[in-house]
């Protein structure tokens, strides 16, 4: 499949032309008359697959990537924060006929709970998996699978300390947190080729947080050097895990400020033609909860969310603004544009377009709280194929795809949306 970068301009603008006229003369009902999704993508110069943080709950955006692999959808942007950072950093490092190869191996490895007297979680959960779908018996699934990952940690990933914390006040990492992350670091390194990352043009983008500022990082692969503390600083959520220095300062999970990437790619210069699939792991809206349980459950989907939907609208409006300008400057004869009028608005000057699809995982009526830290292998399978689901669910709509005009400048795209 030609890939965007290979295309030239003027190709890509004859098919989005030719994509944007076969939309108006067939409308939204005759989807027939319209390009496959593939097709739509490969018009555009950026293809980018935008990932949320959410610990065990990202085995859904594997999902999601591997029905756009089938539909031959290849983004060469992968951004995240988290469990994000992880998968997009796997996706990354990896030639496309390997990913889904390592994104399994990386799931199966970390499904496990470490630890030499781990069995007993790991057969009581695999129990679980043979007996028939129950709401109360998944729960009790998530629920030990969770307790497995609080006393022992997962394998692969993270370890429980042998000592508490609170021993400790030299400020180390094993004064200032619970867990171990050093198994993360080797699995990284044996899954991601850090070489391709850095050298074969496919785009990775991770945020983190500076814990001195405050501030959020994003470490860019076509800025920075990439290496496995660059993905460990983007998950190491306090005050589970330790803080990883890079370049001597101390970094944080990046959904301690924002858990989503999606601003960064979508105001990152220079501005591109883009078709972004925005995947996120928590749901802003949700009911009002009845329980204690319910209310630790809500507070985290509403901390986590990281208003997705609003920061879109927002660049949905910035973007037909920067459109507006332009047009209005071409009615302008230039002689009565004041060169340093013109000059002032040069920056916001902008007739790129935006197509965000935007996936949100739902999660289950057997879930609870601890839903991103039940890491055992039949939740994982669940979350992965509900990932297949939503993005087969999405593919059946090739209009979502298609750029849309100069005019509109952005488009959302939200099976959920439609269907709540």
């Amino acid at each position: 499949m030609t890939t965007p970068r290979s295309r030239s301009a003027a190709t890509r603008k004859v098919a989005r032309e030719r994509m944007v006229r076969a939309a108006a003369a067939g409308g939204r009902t005759k989807s027939k008359a319209l390009p496959s999704p593939a097709d739509s993508a490969g018009s555009y110069e950026t293809v980018a697959l935008v990932l949320q943080g959410g610990g065990a709950l990202g085995s859904y955006q594997c999902g999601v990537y591997e029905a756009l692999h089938e539909a031959g959808i290849r983004p060469n942007w992968f951004a995240g924060t988290s469990i994000g950072a992880i998968n997009a950093a796997i996706l990354a490092g990896n030639a496309p006929e390997h990913r889904l190869e390592r994104l399994h191996e990386f799931w199966d490895t970390i499904s496990e709970t470490a630890g030499a007297l781990s069995w007993p979680f790991t057969a009581l959960t695999n129990l679980f998996d043979w007996l028939p779908p129950h709401g109360s018996l998944n729960a009790g699934a998530h629920a030990l699978s969770a307790v497995g990952a609080i006393v022992k940690g997962q394998r692969g990933f993270f370890s429980a300390r042998s000592t508490p914390p609170f021993v400790y006040s030299d400020g180390s990492a094993k004064a200032t947190s619970f867990y171990d992350t050093s198994p993360l670091k080797t699995t990284l390194e044996r899954l991601i080729d850090f070489d391709r990352i850095n050298h074969e043009g496919v785009r990775l983008s991770v945020g983190a947080a500076n814990v001195r500022s405050g501030n959020v990082r994003y470490f860019d692969s076509s800025i920075d050097r990439i290496r496995a503390e660059h993905i460990m600083a983007s998950g190491a959520l306090p005050p589970a895990f330790p803080a990883i220095l890079i370049d001597e300062e101390p970094y944080w999970d990046g959904g301690t400020v924002s858990n989503t990437p999606l601003d960064y790619v979508l105001t990152s210069e220079p501005r591109r033609d883009s078709l972004v699939f925005q995947v996120d792991l928590w749901s802003a809206p949700g009911k009002v909860p009845q329980t204690m349980m319910e209310v630790f459950e809500r507070q985290k989907d509403i901390q986590y969310s990281s208003r997705t939907r609003f920061g879109t609208d927002m660049v949905a409006r910035l973007q037909k603004l920067r459109n507006a300008l332009g047009l209005l400057l071409k009615e302008i004869p230039a002689k009565n544009v004041p060169p340093a009028l013109l000059k002032d608005l040069q920056p916001w000057l902008c007739d790129r377009v935006f197509n965000i699809i935007h996936l949100i995982y739902q999660a289950k009526h057997d879930e609870e709280q601890y839903k991103d830290y039940a890491f055992d292998a039949a939740t994982m399978r669940e979350h992965w194929a509900g990932g297949i689901i939503d993005m087969q669910r999405s593919l059946a709509n090739p209009q979502f795809f298609v750029p849309p005009t100069r005019e509109v400048g952005v488009v959302t795209h939200d099976i959920h949306r439609r269907t709540a």
